[in-house]
């Protein structure tokens, strides 16, 4: 599916805004696709850039609220697998439509849960909405099993490329998994790790955008 990858394990939890922020750097400064996994420092709920905060605001006790720069709807954060995938403008995936790139990436999620023992289908449309909760309403090719949705994602294009983070509902997954799921996009992945430069932008980014009041109210 891809020519290069830079895979990013990013084994340390960290806290909402911020880990919105790493996202949001390695945007700026991708020059291959990258996969990033990533965990949070504690439970957690991420909702979509054109999303309403009164819809989440009583979970703030609970779990450590962040606005996305993606949209998408209510995702909890913390039991599940959360990854995002970047894409450089100049990549000739990136000419292709959002569609077909969001069907592409949530097939390699799905071969990857098929080689980890699990069975998932892709949804061939959407189902009725019922709730702004993520994980309630299944669009076409969001990843199914056992009769649920378990893995979906929004994603997002700016001047540097597209930015697509996404969450796998589904508790236990192995090692493994992200291994293969790297090797499905790519059979040449080259392992990165955040470096202290690229921290420091994203605590920057972190202190200015997703760790605002104005950014998480502003709708």
């Amino acid at each position: 599916m891809l020519d290069a990858l830079h895979v990013y394990d990013d084994r340390e939890p960290k806290p909402a805004a911020l880990n919105m922020a790493v996202d949001e750097a390695l945007l700026a400064d991708s020059a291959a696709p990258i996969l990033r996994f990533y965990s949070w420092r504690e439970p957690s709920l991420s909702f979509g850039y054109f999303g309403l905060y009164a819809e989440v605001a009583d979970q703030s006790k609970e779990r450590e609220i962040v606005r996305r720069w993606t949209g998408g709807g209510i995702v909890p954060h913390g039991d599940d697998l959360t990854y995002s995938v970047i894409i450089p403008v100049s990549h000739p995936l990136f000419a292709q439509s959002s569609p077909e790139i969001y069907t592409a990436l949530h097939d390699a999620i799905r071969r990857a849960l098929a080689a980890n023992g699990v069975e998932a289908t892709l949804a061939n449309s959407a189902a009725a909405k019922v709730s702004e909760n993520c994980f309630a309403n299944a669009v076409r090719a969001d990843v199914m099993s056992a009769g649920r949705k378990i893995a979906g994602a929004a994603h997002r294009r700016s001047r540097t490329g597209l930015l697509h983070q996404g969450s796998i509902q589904h508790r236990d997954l192995s090692d493994r998994f992200r291994s293969d799921l790297a090797q499905i996009l790519c059979e040449r992945c080259e392992t990165k790790s955040l470096t202290p430069e690229l921290m420091e932008r994203s605590e920057r980014i972190a202190g200015a955008k997703y760790g605002t009041t104005t950014w998480l109210m502003r709708r």
